[in-house]
């Protein structure tokens, strides 16, 4: 099992491979706030195929962390990070996933300052 450092370096340089240029700080912090699940393989990636995976991305992130309100913009944001990490892509890394939602709905106050 890889080590938390080694995951992250992981994420980011697939995260890079797939040409998303990140925010260091941003990207740290998501990866935090997911603590243990990111080392689970199952845990860690997102299943833009499943429909409970993508409520549960929703409810428990967009709204539970991010502090949104349920509206059909979130389900747009979610097809559009699908869409955006491809759709043969297997590994969809929540890390990334979550990364991508933050900025599109411009929630990075949640996980940074913005001093």
């Amino acid at each position: 099992m890889p080590t938390y450092e080694e995951s992250l370096e992981q994420f980011k340089a697939e995260t890079r491979e797939l040409g998303i240029h990140i925010h260091e700080e941003l990207y740290h912090a998501i990866f935090d706030h997911l603590g243990p699940a990111v080392q689970d393989r199952d845990a860690s990636l997102v299943a833009c195929s499943d429909d409970e995976e993508l409520k549960t991305v929703k409810e428990n992130f967009l709204i539970g962390k991010l502090g949104l309100e349920d509206g059909p913009e979130l389900d747009s944001a979610i097809k559009q990070v699908c869409g955006a990490l491809g759709q043969s892509n297997r590994n969809k890394h929540r890390t990334t996933f979550y990364y991508l939602l933050t900025g599109i709905l411009k929630k990075e106050s949640v996980f940074i300052s913005q001093d």
